[in-house]
């Protein structure tokens, strides 16, 4: 084919791209994170997972309406299971890694297209590593004064870690003075019925870890466990708004 008319076809084609109308700028990340947060802001962390079986469960969580899956790097092959978690959920999802703790990792999840980068602690220079690779970062805190150091290096939303030191009363006193729309994310010991006094003292949803999934759970258990937290999420919602 010549030139012209390879020129013709890629006019026509454009053509009709305009008759249907004008083609939508991708979401970017930050709108992508917000859309999950107000379907359902419960980070599913699957410690432990392997690749052969991270596809089953990932479809089982997004089926029971998650969209935030963290795979922690100290898991079996952890990138593979990223990866395929990644071509496996549509764009809706948001996927990424735990414990990140150096920024080899942080460049490896960047070429895994992974989009999230979660932290048990908060390394300011860690933090600016993931917003330079273009990652969301949520980074653990425990305490204002690291809050505020992880918020000055870039942080998009914070880690409570752990959850069974950072009590709902202390979470309502770290809330008071931390920025408004502010998302917080308590992490460790959170089940379907402890979720309410947090988020009575101001927490924006959870990361949840083994109540939700263990090494070796099928596919079907995870589903039936994340239900569970979905409902409560909901039902709390449903109150709020009464």
């Amino acid at each position: 084919m010549g030139w012209a008319a390879e020129g013709r076809l890629v006019g026509a084609r454009f053509g009709r791209l305009q008759e249907c109308g004008p083609m939508t700028e991708p979401a970017s990340l930050s709108d992508r994170f917000d859309t999950a947060c107000r379907q359902l802001p419960l980070v599913a962390i699957l410690r432990g997972i392997k690749p052969t079986e991270s596809i089953a469960i990932a479809e089982a969580l997004y089926g029971a309406g998650f969209r935030l899956v963290e795979v922690p790097l100290n898991s079996p092959d952890p990138f593979d299971s990223i990866t395929a978690i990644r071509q496996t959920l549509p764009a809706d999802a948001l996927v990424g890694a735990g414990t990140v703790l150096e920024p080899g990792h942080v460049s490896k999840l960047a070429a895994c297209r992974a989009d999230l980068a979660v932290m048990p602690h908060a390394d300011p220079a860690l933090i600016r590593a993931a917003k330079v690779a273009g990652l969301l970062c949520m980074p653990g805190v425990a305490t204002p004064t690291e809050a505020f150091a992880a918020l000055q290096a870039g942080a998009d939303a914070l880690k409570l870690f752990p959850a069974e030191l950072i009590t709902p009363p202390v979470l309502k006193a770290m809330r008071a003075v931390l920025p408004r729309g502010l998302r917080l994310f308590p992490v460790g010991g959170i089940t379907p019925g402890t979720m309410g006094p947090y988020l009575q003292a101001g927490a924006s949803g959870f990361g949840l870890g083994s109540a939700l999934y263990r090494p070796g759970a099928s596919a079907a258990d995870v589903r039936e466990r994340a239900l569970l937290f979905t409902a409560a999420w909901r039902s709390w919602q449903a109150t709020r708004a009464a």
